[in-house]
């Protein structure tokens, strides 16, 4: 019986790893699959609830690490993880996406010699100013099997040097998750809560600290929909760190006073998700909801100068509009009048990514398990 540990940290991490955790129980009599939590989200909004939303078992290890700078997060998730690996002695770590417990327990793992897979590899924005790019870039050069969610993707491994044979275009797994709760969502009872209608509304989602650090981009940002309040409602689903800066600023007592704008609570998967298919459009800095407004063809401005996920722009219903929030102003304008960009979901944007994923680990792992040699390099 092999052991794969699968690692999450953040929110994204849960939407990407759900549907290989399922996937993994087709192998159940071969593939022992764990789930270490490294609690870098760590209040019930921000994970508790993506757990039961997904459907996903409670965590077999859960490491509590909380909050702190990068550098602090990342140690404590590095000495936390390095003792789950000498204890349970998996044969391989997978981990997903960019976030700091990724690059974390990449980095345990491959001192360990353990053979690691990457979920969500080869995105780049190549803008190093993003604490996210630094964790892909050292992350896939780590791993062992690096399975890509879209064709820049190999571009860019391929330019790093990476080995063809690491490189596994398989689909996105975040696009799994979507797929497989459409229905489940549909269910969802936030709008009829919020009292708004199909269509009808921008739904926003900022966090990042180009957009709510400072108080000039931030007050723009409350201008931007004291401006637009009238035009179309807004919800708001206000991460943490946007609250708080928000509150320092002294500007969140302006933002709730604004007619026909919900700041709310962050949302759980499904509610969310309920919003997402029925907004008339989203303006976002969120990589994620860059793919899943791509597949569900709503219109989506990405507050940001750059992007680690091309096709949502090349193919999908993305438009990047630059970190300035004026520069979202005409097309907010176009689609609010009916001009807005259409797209199309990308190739294996199919829901069997997971599939994909799983059935080349559990080739691999048999590879491992006949050499019977210590530290092989997949």
């Amino acid at each position: 019986m092999n052991t794969v540990i699968s690692v999450v940290g953040a929110r994204p991490n849960f939407m990407k790893v759900a549907p290989v955790h399922r996937a993994f129980r087709y192998y159940a009599g071969s593939v022992r699959h764990l789930i270490v939590h490294t609690g870098q989200h760590y209040d019930d909004k921000m994970s508790k609830v993506f757990f039961e939303d997904l459907e996903l078992p409670q965590p077999d290890v859960y490491l509590g690490v909380g909050s702190g700078s990068h550098a602090e997060q990342t140690a404590r998730v590095m000495v936390e993880f390095e003792k789950v690996v000498q204890q349970l002695r998996p044969d391989l770590v997978v981990v997903v996406g960019d976030v700091n417990s990724t690059v974390a327990c990449s980095l345990v793992a491959a001192k360990l010699r353990i053979p690691i897979a990457h979920v969500e590899a080869g995105l780049r924005s190549y803008d190093r100013s993003m604490p996210e790019e630094i964790n892909r870039i050292v992350t896939d050069a780590l791993s062992d099997l690096l399975f890509v969610s879209e064709p820049s993707g190999v571009t860019n491994l391929r330019k790093e040097g990476i080995a063809e044979g690491r490189i596994h275009l398989v689909g996105n797994t975040m696009i799994d998750s979507l797929m497989h709760y459409m229905e489940k969502a549909r269910r969802s009872r936030v709008m009829e809560d919020l009292g708004i209608e199909p269509k009808s509304y921008m739904l926003v989602t900022l966090h990042r600290p180009s957009n709510v650090d400072g108080k000039e981009s931030l007050e723009k940002i409350v201008q931007f929909f004291e401006d637009f309040a009238d035009r179309v409602p807004t919800v708001f689903p206000v991460h943490p760190r946007t609250r708080k800066m928000m509150s320092e600023f002294g500007l969140l007592e302006r933002a709730l006073r604004i007619d026909r704008m919900k700041l709310i609570e962050p949302l759980g998967y499904l509610d969310f998700l309920r919003l997402l298919q029925d907004a008339r459009l989203v303006l976002t800095d969120s990589g994620g909801i860059q793919e899943e407004t791509t597949f569900l063809n709503v219109p989506c401005l990405t507050l940001r100068d750059n992007t680690e996920r091309p096709i949502t722009v090349d193919e999908g219903s993305n438009i990047l509009c630059g970190s300035n929030i004026d520069s979202a102003r005409p097309h907010v304008e176009a689609i609010l009048t009916g001009r807005h960009k259409a797209g199309r979901s990308p190739d294996l944007w199919d829901g069997k990514a997971a599939d994909r994923i799983v059935s080349i680990v559990a080739d691999t792992l048999k590879n491992i398990t006949a050499s019977a040699m210590n530290g092989i390099s997949v």
